[in-house]
C-alpha cells in the first residue's frame, strides 16, 4: 500500500483545521446572538432621560488691565519677529 505524500496530508490537514474554525465561528455568532436576545428578555434596557446643558457662564467683559497686558504681549512678540 503506497504511503500518502506529505503534501496531500498538509492539505489534509489544513482543510480540517479550516473546517474546524469556520464550524466553531459559526456557533460563536449563533450562541452569542442568542444570548443577546435572552439577556433582553430578563433584563430589558431602561431608558434614561437625557441630562440637561449645563448654562453657559455669564461673561461681563475682559478686565482692563488684562487686556493692556495682553497687548503689549502681542506687540513685543511682533517685534521680536520682524
Amino acid at each position: 500500500m503506497a504511503e500518502p505524500s506529505i503534501v496531500s496530508q498538509g492539505l489534509e490537514l489544513m482543510i480540517f483545521g479550516m473546517g474546524v474554525v469556520f464550524v466553531f465561528l459559526t456557533m460563536l455568532v449563533f450562541v452569542t446572538a442568542a444570548m443577546s436576545r435572552i439577556v433582553n428578555k430578563i433584563a430589558p434596557e431602561v431608558e434614561v432621560p437625557a441630562a440637561k446643558p449645563a448654562p453657559a457662564p455669564q461673561t461681563t467683559g475682559v478686565d482692563p488691565q488684562l487686556l493692556k497686558v495682553l497687548s503689549a504681549a502681542v506687540k513685543e512678540h511682533r517685534a521680536r519677529q520682524k
